[in-house]
């Protein structure tokens, strides 16, 4: 039996951006914000209606939409994949150029991340979406696995770029070994060349990818805050010859925490420690009104 709309959870997907690019031939010097398609379409595979989020702030901001009102609205988030998260958020200058990441992008999505915590609504991140929200409870990353990990595994080859993948070890007695039970090891998908180095206080680590033992999994420990958890791998990218984890099981889990915290609101809550002063402004203009 198809579920009618007003009884399937609506779940909101964070933007990906595209700055105003005068060199564009389409769109000319407009700022984009899009979704991909695989990630909504994986979300929507399980009946959930899908919306962006986007951001409420620029050049062409009117009206008084605020995130907090998105967060009231929909049943959870997730946190897309994307560029690099500026080094500044979690303490740090930039290595080199390259890894500057997207600081405007970043601070909508901290943004997000607050209000969502704040309304005690599921959060669920992918592969940047994991370190954005490491970064936004106050861990720290790698800016470069390579450079700063020694004897560090290739963990993103721009060549086979989604085919590219590693073995990871499942934690005994972790929410994701709840979800894969007897299941040690798995092969899954590696797309980035940043990772998490210091665990954010309130998370803990669920898996860890083999030989070198980087971050793979998170999630956040106590049951009376509001779920969040995140992968480094997309669970999304699902190639029939290059087979992975299923991910039924991630997204299954997501949607549950969506429909109890539906029924029974978990207690907000939001220890942002973002360490630049500046972010923390923004973040909360983005919160309020553009």
């Amino acid at each position: 039996m198809t579920l009618p709309a007003d009884r399937r959870l609506k779940i909101g997907l964070s933007a990906c951006f595209s700055h105003a690019d005068p060199a564009r031939p389409l769109f000319t010097g407009k700022t984009l914000q899009y979704v991909e398609q695989s990630i909504a379409h994986w979300i929507m595979s399980a009946g959930a209606m899908v919306v962006m989020v986007p951001c409420p702030t620029g050049e062409t901001a009117k009206g008084d939409v605020t995130l907090a009102h998105y967060a009231e609205w929909l049943d959870g988030v997730v946190m897309h994949g994307g560029a690099d998260v500026w080094p500044g958020s979690y303490g740090e200058e930039p290595l080199r150029p390259e890894w500057l990441g997207d600081r405007v992008r970043d601070l909508y999505d901290l943004a997000v991340v607050e209000a969502f915590s704040q309304a005690g609504k599921p959060i669920f991140g992918v592969c940047r979406g994991l370190q954005l929200i490491n970064v936004a409870f106050g861990g720290t990353l790698y800016q470069d696995i390579l450079t700063q990990v020694p004897g560090a595994q290739v963990h993103r080859n721009a060549h086979a770029y989604d085919r590219h993948q590693h073995d990871i070890s499942i934690l005994k007695n972790s929410r994701l070994a709840r979800l894969y039970p007897g299941v040690q090891t798995a092969r899954v998908n590696s797309i980035h060349h940043q990772a998490i180095k210091d665990v954010a206080p309130g998370f803990s680590v669920e898996a860890w990818s083999i030989p070198d033992a980087i971050p793979e999994a998170i999630c956040r420990t106590d049951r009376q805050q509001s779920y969040i958890a995140a992968t480094q791998w997309h669970p999304e990218f699902l190639i029939p010859d290059c087979p992975t984890l299923d991910s039924r099981p991630l997204l299954d889990d997501f949607l549950n925490a969506c429909a109890m915290a539906k029924k029974y609101p978990a207690r907000s809550h939001s220890p942002f420690r973002i360490r630049d002063r500046a972010a923390r402004l923004l973040r909360r203009a983005l919160l309020r009104n553009g």
